[in-house]
């Protein structure tokens, strides 16, 4: 057993980049099981990867077992805790970190002591590739701020039950003191919880107010305004955190320490990095709690997970699609058809192109194919929106034919014509992105005999030109895609009857209402193919006299979204 304080200093290793959060709820004192109250494309050979993550990387560990106010409950193991992780991070086989320290003991886990101790790390030079991890172990609690707002708070040994604001270490005030870091590459871990039971305790107010609140807790207030990069949590919010005597720690800090012996190396590049870590600790836990607890991250930052916490990097290993994105939460990767997991989390894939999809209660958010390489990580986030970011618009050249849907009409006033054209599509810019907006302009032209009721067989030339405009939903299905809606199409026709005594030319202008159907097939995030039907009704005055039509045209084509 270590001392109650203790700075661990090693070699100088990797720099890094990063801010990390993680609240990894210590323990509360029970039984044997107590309680307490979750895209960028980056490709680097070996030289540049040993570039990006140079420097040194710097730890303050905080675990606080006891407090002065009596309302707050002795825990058991956050001290404890705290020198396990110090021990690993400071081991140069494993962490190798430059500087680790660990405070325990009363007079430094105060309030005033704990900011002084951020203050004096913020006052050593600093390069912004450091990585600096600070880790606070200890109860939590919500209070009401000066401003009469809703606060996170962490306990410290003399924090106050009955003056938590003024007493209490606010998560703002504890992220504004990280700020001051010359580091880039922050990392906050608060292994705290706010269920209000165990390694948490609510004053009163707060509690009958939560009652009152439908789902026992309020929306995600306080991770989702995080000023971190990665936060990473031992439970998620409201869920009670929880410590083991087997295991003797925290239940998600023992996974999370054992995941830097290597076994968290998810992607084999040599190195151990805050997200595969929080990846191993989130998995074990899960099961080792039989799903009680669901360890969760908040990201603001993704790309190359530049916080290396084990290992040092040897090659560009293999490359990895991941998501922490609330948006995702609970959806199914599957990988060439097989279930990689569940969302948040990431994963590590061979080499090549491999097909990915998303699913959620039996239905397929989104399928495409990936192209991966070694050391690539993908942010699952970023291919959706290069899917979808947004109005997304598609411009297509365009082929097909229209003709009259009667075979009279086609036989005296104008026979099947070829067409080519171009179209653009906006999707979702009408009705809060529900309908689409499609354009198109096509032309052709032909020469053909036409029978006409005087003077029987009469060659005839003919040019059309139409501009058409279709207003509709379109639905997806991985590639496969559907849209329909009413359609307007003003066409101009011109006939020119070729004769030896008479040389005549015709020509109208009539806009038509109609119906549009079409489907797609994605080629990739950018390419697709499509293929349209159009249904069109209009009066149209042929030979002195005006006719009820019906048009039909089919049109296929390829287009570019963008």
């Amino acid at each position: 057993m270590l001392p109650p304080e203790r700075a661990f200093v090693s070699r100088p290793c990797f720099r890094v980049v990063l801010w990390l959060a993680f609240a990894s709820l210590c323990a509360c004192g029970a039984a044997s099981v107590g309680e307490k109250g979750r895209a960028v494309r980056v490709r680097l050979d070996s030289a540049e990867l040993a570039s990006a993550h140079e420097g040194e990387r710097h730890a303050l560990l905080i675990g606080i077992n006891q407090y002065e106010d009596a309302s707050w409950h002795g825990l058991r193991y956050p001290g404890k805790d705290a020198e396990d992780l110090g021990r690993v991070l400071a081991d140069p086989r494993r962490g190798g970190f430059r500087s680790v320290t660990v405070l325990t003991r009363p007079e430094q886990t105060t309030r005033a002591a704990v900011l002084q101790a951020l203050r004096t790390l913020a006052a050593r030079p600093w390069n912004p590739k450091d990585v600096v991890v600070i880790y606070v172990s200890g109860h939590g609690t919500l209070a009401r701020d000066a401003r009469g707002d809703l606060q996170r708070y962490l306990v410290m040994r003399d924090t106050r039950f009955r003056d938590v604001q003024g007493t209490g270490l606010e998560m703002a005030a504890l992220e504004r003191e990280l700020e001051h870091l010359g580091s880039r590459r922050r990392v906050l871990v608060l292994a705290t919880c706010h269920s209000g039971t165990g390694k948490s305790l609510l004053p009163p107010a707060v509690l009958e107010e939560l009652e009152r609140t439908k789902g026992a807790f309020p929306p995600r207030p306080l991770e989702e305004d995080s000023r971190a990069s990665l936060v990473l949590s031992a439970s998620d919010w409201g869920e009670t955190a929880r410590e083991d005597d087997a295991l003797a720690n925290d239940i998600y800090t023992h996974f999370f320490v054992q995941s830097l012996d290597g076994r968290g190396d998810r992607n084999r590049d040599g190195a151990v990095s805050a997200t595969e870590a929080h990846d191993w600790a989130r998995r074990h836990t899960w099961t080792y709690t039989e799903g009680r607890q669901r360890p969760s991250a908040r990201m603001t930052e993704v790309g190359a997970d530049p916080v290396l916490l084990a290992g040092a990097l040897t090659q560009p290993g293999q490359p990895e699609v991941f998501s922490y994105s609330p948006r995702l939460e609970g959806f199914t990767l599957k990988v060439d058809g097989v279930d990689a997991g569940e969302l948040p989390g990431g994963v590590a894939l061979p080499e090549g192109s491999r097909k990915l999809g998303l699913h959620k209660g039996g239905q397929l958010l989104w399928e495409d194919t990936v192209a991966l390489r070694a050391g690539e990580r993908r942010a699952l986030d970023s291919l959706l929106r290069e899917v979808s970011p947004g109005p997304q618009r598609t411009v297509a050249l365009e082929v097909g034919a229209l003709g009259f849907l009667d075979a009279r009409s086609r036989r005296e006033v104008l026979p099947p014509t070829a067409l080519a054209g171009v179209g653009l599509r906006l999707g979702g810019v009408l009705l809060e992105q529900r309908l689409d907006v499609g354009v198109d302009l096509a032309a052709g032209q032909g020469r053909r005999a036409l029978l006409l009721d005087v003077g029987g067989t009469v060659p005839v030339r003919h040019r059309v030109l139409m501009l058409g405009v279709t207003v509709g939903p379109s639905w997806q299905w991985g590639r496969l895609g559907l849209s329909t809606g009413p359609r307007v199409a003003a066409l101009w026709l011109e006939r020119s009857f070729q004769l030896d005594l008479l040389s005549q030319d015709e020509r109208y202008l009539t806009v038509w209402p109609g119906w549009m159907a079409g489907v797609s097939w994605r080629l990739g995030t950018r390419f697709v193919l499509e293929a349209k039907g159009q249904l069109l009704w209009a009066y149209v005055p042929v030979d002195g006299r005006t006719r009820a039509v019906g048009f039909g045209g089919l049109f296929l084509g390829g287009g570019y979204r963008f």
